[in-house]
């Protein structure tokens, strides 16, 4: 995994995965979250590229509350800039078959 920037100096994990032109997906994680797993997985299955930020770091996990308007738990998951929520929101967008065009 590659660290990059995030803002000022916020390191997070790149995940490269295959996939044709898509919408850039954020996930924000800990690496304890079984959740964040499952999202992750979910992602992977369908072959979605997705930028992995780890908020075990105070300032990211700020950031990440901040941006998912005060939901504090992860996974939280961002498909461009739409707050889809964390991964039974995203499960559920699935099953409904929301999830494929948000992310095209």
């Amino acid at each position: 995994m590659t660290a990059l920037s995030f803002g000022a100096a916020a390191p997070y994990k790149s995940q490269q995965r295959s996939g044709s032109e898509m919408s850039k997906v954020q996930i924000y994680t800990t690496n304890w979250c079984p959740y964040c797993n499952a999202a992750k997985a979910l992602l992977d299955d369908k072959g979605v590229p997705y930028e992995e930020i780890d908020v075990t770091d105070p300032a990211l996990r700020d950031a990440m509350v901040s941006r998912a308007r005060g939901r504090r738990t992860v996974p939280q998951i961002f498909v461009g800039e739409t707050h889809v929520g964390g991964y039974d929101d995203m499960a559920a967008l699935d099953r409904r078959g929301k999830l494929d065009p948000l992310l095209v």
